[in-house]
Formats: structure tokens, sequence, C-alpha cells
């Protein structure tokens, strides 16, 4: 089997703190010889930086996350800049839209939003983009904004929504939710979308999947949404795991013959 990578985990979620190198010796186990961990506000960059070059395999992206806008200020976008010329993380993200809550604050999140995509194609990087309730208008701002690429996480959207995303050059982040039989719409599009769009992810310490639900998610979970995938499109899953480690070198620039810490 080849290994396999989790395109977007937590690594510096406070729920990994009483076990963390268990958990990343539990995914090694299970196959999982990469980590993306996106960062969610500026406050947390510094402790997600040091975890990521303490653990092999590990690469960060930093972000301003749309859920915790409340704790976003304007310096952060400079701190960001300067973060991006000096570290050259593999991403920018985590970021996106979120308009589930109604207290979301919505004019703030799309000033946030549009200067970090603005930054991604400053530096060139690929973006992790988070929208929830809100994936209209995150196609409709990449497209207008142009000259980006990067991976739609946890993607929950339509199969249209899905083409315009990879006519836009944009990969689908797929996880535990693909795992649960109701996800039926999830399922079709995952069944029969170019492989060359897919990416597998966790987004543990959240959304685990079906054989785990209740529980703290975990990136050697990533094997069951493989599985699961693969079981989908009638593939082999060495096949898969292929694929999807080729697409997470394509996007991030991972050599995963040379993993070492950034």
């Amino acid at each position: 089997m080849p290994p396999i990578a989790d395109s977007h985990l937590h690594l510096d979620d406070a729920r990994f703190d009483g076990d963390r190198d268990e958990v990343v010796a539990r995914a090694r186990r299970a196959g999982v010889a990469a980590f993306v961990a996106p960062g969610i506000d500026a406050a947390g960059w510094p402790r997600l930086r040091a975890l990521c070059h303490a653990t092999p395999g590990a690469y960060p992206a930093y972000g301003l996350h749309p859920l915790f806008v409340a704790r976003h200020r304007p310096g952060h976008l400079d701190e960001l800049r300067r973060l991006l010329a000096d570290a050259r993380p593999v991403a920018l993200g985590e970021i996106g839209l979120d308009f589930h809550r109604e207290d979301a604050q919505a004019d703030t999140q799309r000033h946030y939003f549009h200067r970090q995509l603005e930054l991604a194609r400053e530096f060139d990087l690929p973006v992790i983009v988070h929208a929830r309730d809100a994936l209209e208008e995150v196609i409709h701002t990449v497209r207008r904004i142009g000259g980006l690429r990067g991976v739609v996480h946890s993607f929950s959207g339509s199969e249209q929504q899905a083409r315009q995303l990879w006519e836009l050059g944009f990969m689908l982040g797929i996880g535990g939710p693909v795992t649960y039989e109701r996800a039926q719409r999830l399922r079709r599009i995952v069944a029969a979308m170019p492989v060359e769009h897919l990416l597998l992810e966790s987004d543990a310490p959240d959304q685990p999947g079906a054989d785990h639900r209740g529980q703290r998610n975990e990136p050697a979970w990533v094997a069951d949404t493989l599985r699961c995938v693969a079981g989908l499109r009638g593939e082999t899953e060495a096949a898969l795991a292929a694929a999807t480690m080729a697409n997470l070198r394509r996007l991030f620039g991972i050599d995963i013959a040379r993993l070492a810490p950034r």
C-alpha cells in the first residue's frame, strides 16, 4: 500500500494536548505519511509552526478562519504577510466564509477572505478554503480575483458547484462525512469526479466518520475514508492512495520521498 496523507487536520487543537504523540503514531501505523495542518488565528501560528517542525511529515499553513472573525484584527493581515515571506508555508489557510450562524459578521468575513486571497495570489500559494452556507459566494469571489488554486475542504456542495471549482483549478477535500450512507449527493459526486481533483482529509479532531461517530476524530481514520471512496469509485485502495498523494504533491509541493518538517 502506498502512503496516504491527511490534507487537513488541526494538529494544534487543545483536544490533542493529552496524547498528541500517540495520535500521530497511530496515524503513521495506519499509513498516513504526511499531514497538512492549517492555522485559524494569529495567536496560534507560532505554536502551530513549532508543532509541525517537531513532527516529521507535518506541514503548516497559516490563515485567519472565518469562524473566529471576532479574534482577528487588521494588523493580523500584516503579520500574515511577514509570516508568509519568512516561513514559506505549503498553503495559506484556513480561510473562507461561513454564514451558518446569525452573528456571522458577513462583511467582516468578506474583508479578511478577500485580503487573504490577494495575499495567496501575491505569494503564489494555494489556499485552503472553508465554505459553509457560502459556497456560491466563495466560487464567485475566487473567480473574480483570479490567479488562484487550492482546495475547498469538507466539500458539501452540488455537482454543478464541484464542476465550477474544478474549472477554477480547485480540488475537493473529502473526509468522514462521505462514509455516512445518508450522504448520497456527496457520494455520487465522489464516485464520478475526476480523480485529479480529489484530496483525502480528516478535519480532526472534528467530523469523524460513520465508524467513529460521536468520538474525537483522528488522522488515522483517513484510512477509513480511503477505503470508502475507493469502494464508491470501484478502484483499488492502492491506486486511489497513489493518485491522491500525487494530487497533494502537485497542489502543496510536498515531496513524499523527502518528508522533512517545515
